[in-house]
């Protein structure tokens, strides 16, 4: 038994001090075994665009087979502006090690999530926040289930 949500529209992430926007979709996001030991699941494609450099990656999310294979596989491709073929292909576990293979040849670890610090998120007070703004708009929600 699972359930699956299909994340449609896309999110924008600026790189402030490189004056970079980046337009990115979404996974879609899987509770798998809800009745026994849950575990979730990203699967499905993704893209992420730059418009002022022209950089642009597509990434899949690989959801796991019925039988054996793995589980939170990741692959990804990375493409200069105007390029068809990419520089870069990224594989690994996209909550784990991702290891990146160059055209030049050069092999090497891409990213390691489990070694990367956990970073506080900065959000403004309820109070400061617009009616619509997400902390704002599910306050009650979130109380009522905490």
């Amino acid at each position: 038994m699972s359930i699956g949500v299909h994340n449609i529209g896309q999110g924008c992430v600026t790189c402030l001090d490189h004056d970079e926007h980046y337009i990115l979709t979404f996974p879609n996001g899987y509770g798998r075994s809800i009745l026994t030991v849950p575990w979730i699941e990203l699967g499905g494609e993704c893209s992420i665009n730059c418009s002022k450099t022209g950089y642009n990656a597509s990434i899949i999310f690989h959801t796991k087979p019925f039988y054996g294979g793995k589980k939170h596989r990741i692959t990804a491709e990375i493409f200069s502006p105007n390029d068809k073929k990419p520089f870069c292909s990224i594989e690994g576990e996209w909550n784990g090690v991702m290891y990146a293979k160059y055209t030049t040849g050069e092999n090497a670890v891409f990213i390691d999530t489990k070694k990367m610090p956990t970073i506080k998120k900065k959000v403004r007070k309820l109070e400061d926040q617009d009616d619509f703004e997400s902390r704002c708009l599910w306050k009650d929600v979130t109380y009522n289930l905490k």
